[in-house]
């Protein structure tokens, strides 16, 4: 193993990789922590870290004194929170990039207008960008945007920064409404996911405030195939 690389980020790559290949399918078990310490000479405490990570993005689960297993391998998102999709990528051990499909500024239709809570006619920003893991198209990503909230919104290199992550810096968001429904995509939404028309989506829509200012409305629309939402509720 190289020793740039920190030794559970090195376990983590040799689990991914085993789960790429095939070596380790969905719902089989992986090695335990003892026997991953002896194969790479470290502590169980280094192996308990790589796994520990793996689980938090979804794609190891652990069951109470069986062991601990590959999950379905999408993608999987906490519905409670608003992530970074980069960073979830990263979080993979995934490569992230994204292209712009539009960025711009139009007039709001009816719907939009009540979903910003503003007049029809209004001018308000618009983007449509795709998010990529590795070379697959894993989001496609429709914001409105009030321009009082975010002027400099248009200004910005979204192939650098996320929506998320410039709106998270210039306007912290306080609250966040989600609606989540399956959809058939049309022709336009389907070629720019790279699926078939016939593949169902899950569409999840999400309106964020700044303390009492309605900033954005976006409609997040993800292959059926490729992920999956999750919540955990503590009662």
């Amino acid at each position: 193993m190289s020793s740039k690389i920190p030794r559970y980020q090195q376990i983590k790559n040799f689990i991914l990789d085993a789960i790429e290949k095939g070596d380790y399918l969905p719902h089989s078990q992986i090695p335990t922590e003892h026997a991953l310490a002896d194969q790479f000479a470290v502590s169980r405490m280094t192996v308990n870290k790589a796994i520990r990570d793996l689980v938090q993005v979804g794609l190891l689960i652990r069951t109470a004194g069986q062991g601990t297993y590959v999950t379905d391998l999408k993608a999987e998102s906490p519905l409670q929170n608003i992530n970074n999709i980069a960073d979830e990528v990263r979080s993979r051990g995934r490569q992230y990039h994204s292209v712009v499909i539009r960025l711009e500024e139009q007039t709001a239709r009816e719907w939009v207008a009540v979903q910003l809570g503003v007049r029809v006619g209004t001018l308000v920003f618009h983007s449509l960008i795709v998010h990529y893991e590795d070379k697959m198209p894993l989001q496609l990503e429709e914001r409105y945007i009030n321009p009082d909230w975010a002027p400099e919104y248009l200004a910005q290199d979204f192939t650098q920064c996320t929506p998320n992550e410039y709106l998270n810096q210039h306007c912290p968001l306080t609250d966040v409404e989600h609606i989540v429904e399956a959809i058939m995509p049309d022709a336009s939404v389907a070629e720019l996911l790279d699926i078939k028309s016939t593949e169902p989506c899950l569409l999840l829509q999400r309106r964020t405030w700044s303390q009492q200012h309605l900033i954005s409305f976006a409609q997040l629309t993800h292959p059926g195939s490729r992920y999956k939402l999750r919540s955990q509720v503590h009662l």
